[in-house]
């Protein structure tokens, strides 16, 4: 019998087959009992350190960070250019208002770290998008350093897919389309439009006078009530509350809120502390507009009360469902995502919307409900940005806008300053609730979609994931 030809025995097949199959399960068990991934041997550190590739981290990671991006993404991408580029041993730190690189070569040599604070955040979703797809080409060996310094450069330098007065108007015709959301009619959403539009010219001027963006916001809010004050003095109070829902729900901190959740599940939690403390203090300005105005307008007559409060019309009508799909579209405007973005987007919204309703016509808490609805809209969003090679945060965060909590927060104040104390605690805590629910939802969904991605952003694996780690509580 020749080297090449192998025995016939009976049943050899199966028993190969048998063999094979009982290695797996082992395996398979051995996971299930360890959870520890194998860790990947560690290779030899290089010698030298390249500073335009350290730069290049750093100033990709400084650019997300100050674009909006998670703490887990930023980490992310600079870890993947630090391999890209051949840094040896890197170690990357990312909190929300500074980045540390440190590259270790080896054999005796000193470590080299640079550092870089975030002194200024400005929302530009676009750019999330150019970077991720240099991140991506970076990983992949289809980008020189020298090339990836230029397109950085070019993304810096960059202008963003609308004209700054759009932006403006955007956050007009959220204040707008919110208005009409909760009930209000066509004047109502031509007051909250320009209530909106001009607390935001007011906080900008304060902005340019140094003065700190909590009372940019607390003047802001307070602008927004003012108008809402002005609709009861003329004989409408019911309409007024949705002068302020628009007002309250064109400001609130949706991209924070959801930056704050996935860090904190991530396990990031110095950033998701210190965003959590950001959404709090953003809140707390608007609370405090909202409220001196409030109690302003109560000490001299005006007939606000709570009574007055409409309640949300939970309806599938076209024009609520138009409203929601425009909240959304608008939102990612004012967040200058990418022109592509605004379809997927205000279909979401009013995906939201309808999945929302339906929950509450099924006597589902408004809590949970929004936690539903956020879960799907955020796996959708998540296979959507996955198929698109985009970031996801430019899609989840514009469409839960129409089910941020500007109604509650409005119904608090008015209970605080109207005699009934504990009512106006309770809504404050329940449009918190609403809040963190959806930013719970939209994250939980991109955890559904992830667990059975086969790579992250850089391509990557599953096991890479710190958050992935099993640790037992320790």
């Amino acid at each position: 019998m020749s080297a090449t030809q192998r025995p016939e025995a009976p049943g050899a097949v199966e028993r190969l087959r048998t063999s094979a199959a009982a290695e797996r399960l082992r395996r398979t068990w051995q996971v299930l009992m360890d959870g520890t991934p194998p860790e990947p041997p560690e290779e030899e550190p290089g010698e030298v350190v390249d500073p335009r590739a350290l730069d290049l981290v750093l100033r990709v990671g400084e650019l997300l960070l100050a674009s909006g991006e998670t703490t887990e993404r930023v980490n992310e991408a600079m870890l993947g250019l630090a391999v890209a580029y051949e840094l040896p041993r890197v170690e990357v730190q990312v909190t929300l208002t500074s980045l540390l690189v440190s590259a270790h070569p080896g054999k005796g040599a000193t470590p080299v770290t640079a550092a870089r604070a975030i002194r200024r955040r400005t929302p530009a979703h676009w750019r999330l998008t150019a970077l991720h797809d240099l991140v991506q080409q970076a990983s992949i060996g289809m980008l020189e350093l020298e090339a990836a310094h230029r397109r950085l450069s070019e993304i810096k330098r960059g202008r963003g897919p609308y004209p700054p007065w759009m932006i403006v108007l955007g956050l007009g015709l959220i204040s707008a389309s919110a208005s009409v959301l909760s009930g209000g009619g066509p004047l109502i959403a031509l007051t909250a439009f320009a209530g909106t539009v001009l607390g935001d010219r007011a906080a900008a001027y304060l902005a340019r006078r140094g003065i700190a963006e909590f009372f940019q916001l607390t003047v802001a809010a307070a602008i927004g009530a003012t108008g809402a004050v002005l609709v009861v003095v003329t004989g409408s109070p019911g309409p007024a509350a949705s002068v302020v829902t628009g007002v309250i729900l064109a400001l609130l901190p949706g991209r924070p809120l959801v930056a704050s959740i996935q860090d904190g599940i991530t396990g990031d939690l110095v950033s998701a502390g210190a965003r959590v403390l950001e959404v709090f203090f953003i809140i707390a300005a608007l609370v405090a507009g909202l409220g001196a105005v409030v109690y302003i307008a109560v000490n001299f007559d005006v007939n606000i009360d709570v009574r007055h409060l409409p309640k949300a019309a939970e309806t599938l009508d076209s024009v609520q469902i138009l409203a929601a799909a425009a909240v959304s579209a608008t939102f990612a405007v004012s967040l200058a995502a990418p022109r592509a973005v605004l379809m997927p987007v205000a279909v979401g919204g009013a995906l939201i919307w309808v999945l929302y309703v339906l929950m509450r016509g099924w006597d589902v808490p408004p809590v949970l409900a929004s936690a539903v609805a956020a879960t799907v809209v955020g796996t959708l969003a998540n296979v959507v940005a996955r198929r698109q090679g985009a970031p996801v945060m430019p899609y989840v965060v514009p469409a839960i806008g129409p089910l941020l909590p500007g109604t509650p927060l409005y119904r608090g104040m008015v209970e605080l300053n109207t005699g009934s104390p504990q009512d106006g605690i309770l809504s404050l805590i329940s449009a918190l609730s609403i809040a963190l629910a959806l930013g719970a939802g939209v994250n939980l969904g991109g955890e559904l979609v992830r667990a059975f991605q086969r790579v992250g952003l850089t391509a990557s694996g599953r096991w890479a994931r710190p958050a992935a780690r099993r640790t037992r509580g320790y």
